[in-house]
């Protein structure tokens, strides 16, 4: 009788582990980019631009990848709908590797004009295309293998891809800015993390092969019961929920974003903080961002997923505006703080994520339907909110003022979670059009 019990514990750890450190090399390769697109990509790659036209058109390529999200997520949630999530999950990690490393061996604008940023934003749509199929992916694979009182805490793995995956980026970009000079960073040294990307996908890979496909899919693979076309059912029976799942990401998207690549670039130009420094004082406020997830997705195994959303949503509304005048002293140690709280709202409205969305959604269309709500919500939240930042920075002259745009995301997106019914504990094997 405890053989079984001690297989499907080891299957649940291969589960989680595949899925974190699948999502962390995800995002490790798509952080990368944003830190080189706050500090490398506008001299390298957009320099005829002149230096404020150069960093807009980094953030413009930074943001540009989301408008393919959504495409990669039609594919991908399509395909892991009929196909099973294990093989979409292998086949995006791959497609972002070698996007990624690619990046890590082009040209610069001065050995071959034009041609140069062309590939660089080819490869960057090329990441946003594997981005968009990632997620739900991972999402699904660890909620779906979940018992059913710890979806919470099972969905908050791939959550946590995401701060690890950040910590990685920005640890390594410091790493590189401290040990070299500025010719050597620019010349050479950014693509070494690129480069690195190749031995993390090989890991990854192999980590993902063992992981067995989702109960749920197999179940309804035995049944008989998938959808001839999940996309059609999708958007009849349950288009509502996509919207919504949409606009409860935005704000965690676009506050997500000021922390992975905007914060890094203002501090060091408006208060001339060394950027070992201030690349430093993100990786460590990064941790906030992890611990903090991981508690939001099991408080929501026991207060409920909206509730930890809510609650997460009121403390990033309550410091977007506030943070900015500590940010703005230049001291390191307000820098932390500034960053370190804002992750305490971030965590706990992204933690609960997965459990809340695979909940939504029936199981047949649940991979098309979590990965598109998902994409849709990168691109109104996090696809350009660097680069409004930066608009707003550079028409207002007042920092606080993008904290104003994140105050008003955050209220849509509060309002957006705040009208969906409490989803803890619903069936996860029911069908389109069924009731939860």
């Amino acid at each position: 009788m405890a053989t079984p019990t001690m297989n499907r514990t080891h299957e649940e750890r291969r589960v989680l582990a595949g899925t974190l450190v699948g999502t962390t090399i995800e995002w490790y390769d798509f952080f990368i980019y944003a830190q080189a697109a706050a500090v490398v990509f506008g001299g390298l790659f957009f320099a005829p631009l002149g230096e404020t036209g150069a960093q807009i058109a980094s953030w413009a390529s930074l943001g540009i990848s989301f408008l393919f999200r959504p495409l990669g997520a039609i594919v991908a949630g399509h395909l892991g709908d009929k196909i099973g999530r294990k093989k979409m999950l292998v086949m995006t990690l791959i497609m972002m590797g070698l996007a990624t490393s690619l990046i890590g061996v082009l040209p610069s604008h001065a050995q071959i004009g034009i041609g140069a940023p062309i590939l660089l934003v080819l490869l960057r749509i090329i990441q946003g295309f594997s981005a968009g199929g990632e997620w739900g992916g991972a999402a699904l694979m660890s909620v779906e293998h979940a018992p059913a009182n710890k979806r919470g805490l099972f969905g908050a793995y791939p959550q946590i891809g995401v701060p690890i995956g950040m910590i990685l980026a920005t640890g390594t970009m410091y790493a590189l800015t401290s040990n070299l000079t500025e010719a050597q960073f620019l010349d050479w040294g950014w693509r070494v993390p690129f480069l690195f990307s190749i031995v993390l996908i090989f890991v990854g890979y192999l980590i993902r092969r063992s992981v067995e496909e989702s109960p749920v899919f197999l179940e309804l693979q035995q049944r008989k019961s998938e959808s001839a076309a999940p996309l059609s059912i999708l958007f009849k029976n349950n288009s509502r929920e996509v919207w919504l799942t949409a606009l409860i990401f935005i704000s965690n998207n676009a506050a997500g974003y000021l922390l992975i690549a905007f914060f890094v670039s203002y501090v060091t130009k408006a208060t001339d903080m060394p950027r070992p420094t201030a690349l430093l004082i993100t990786t460590l406020s990064s941790f906030g961002w992890l611990i903090f997830t991981m508690y939001g997705g099991w408080l929501s195994d026991r207060i409920g997923r909206v509730r930890t959303f809510q609650i997460g949503y009121v403390a990033i509304a309550l410091w977007s505006v506030p943070m900015w005048f500590l940010i703005d002293s230049g001291d390191s140690l307000q820098f932390f703080v500034a960053l370190f709280v804002l992750t305490i709202g971030l965590g706990l409205s992204y933690g609960p994520q997965s459990a809340l969305y695979a909940e939504m959604f029936p199981a047949d269309v649940r991979y098309s339907g979590v990965s598109i709500g998902y994409a849709l919500g990168a691109i109104l939240g996090g696809a350009f909110a660097p680069l409004i930042a930066q608009f707003l920075l550079d028409n207002t002259g007042k920092s606080w003022s993008i904290g104003v745009y994140v105050l008003v995301i955050t209220l849509i997106s509060l309002g957006a979670v705040s009208v969906v019914k409490e989803t803890r504990g619903a069936p996860l094997d029911r069908k389109a059009g069924e009731s939860a």
